[in-house]
């Protein structure tokens, strides 16, 4: 379970879910999406929709093992019309919140990573509806803005997920290694918004603090979590990269999982 509250995490993936809803609304749901660029907007749209159902019923029937997403009830979309996506969209995401504020964070059930309870899937399922939102925003050009406390919990997911899946022998983290190489995240908005990544011998550690690294990315804690998901170009000028920015290139190339 992350360290907020599972309300919390649960009312995001609805506010995000109908932010997503706002951007889809009048655009061109055949637009490429540059962050993704294997799918179009209507292909963000389905895998969103999808993934929240696919935890939706594993939730609800308290499964202990795999749930194969083709068995899962109106997975996918019925048909191509706009106001079918909403509806599907809208509909997804309320049964899963249903579903995972009835069972409460500590039910245990199946998952693919290191913990195994609603707790997780809630702000899994968070954190994917944040990111993606983000990636319907930047195709549209749309504002874009996270609550403090849940960009900076976006952050500290994703590098568990990447130290799980190191330790899971995943080849590219496996490469996420080098003694005296570190990393610094710097939030220029918000108080106590800092991480310094160390690499060693074996793989990488990390903790929320401040500290001298070989480089460091500075900037409004927002763009400092879409960097580090890989949805703003580390060379953007919302950021500031010092140090050695090729060690950052690098994290980032390595931190891709599909």
């Amino acid at each position: 379970m992350g360290s907020l509250a599972h309300d919390l995490y649960c009312d995001e993936i609805i506010t995000r879910t109908d932010a997503l809803r706002d951007v889809l609304r009048g655009a061109d749901l055949g637009a490429t999406v540059p962050t993704c660029p294997d799918w179009t907007l209507r292909d963000l749209a389905g895998h969103v929709g999808g993934a929240h159902r696919w935890v939706g019923e594993i939730v609800r029937t308290r499964a202990a093992e795999a749930v194969r997403p083709e068995d899962v009830p109106h997975v996918r979309p019925g048909g191509d019309d706009p106001a079918v996506l909403d509806a599907w969209l809208a509909e997804g995401a309320a049964g899963t919140v249903e579903a995972l504020r009835a069972a409460g964070e500590d039910l245990k059930v199946w998952s693919w990573a290191w913990e195994h309870s609603t707790g997780f899937w809630a702000r899994r399922m968070a954190h994917e509806t944040i990111v993606h939102q983000a990636d319907a925003a930047l195709t549209v050009r749309a504002g874009y803005e996270v609550a403090p406390e849940l960009a900076a919990d976006t952050i500290d997911e994703w590098l568990e997920i990447v130290s799980f899946v190191q330790a899971a022998g995943n080849e590219k983290a496996a490469r996420l290694t080098g003694p005296g190489r570190s990393i610094h995240l710097h939030a220029t908005d918000a108080p106590d918004a800092e991480w310094l990544i160390e690499l060693g011998e074996d793989g990488f550690a990390w903790r929320r603090a401040h500290g001298k690294a070989s480089v460091a990315l500075r900037g409004p804690l927002t763009d400092l979590m879409l960097v580090f998901n890989r949805r703003l170009p580390a060379d953007s000028d919302r950021v500031e990269v010092l140090g050695d920015a090729e060690l950052l290139d690098f994290w980032l190339e390595h931190t891709t999982f599909g």
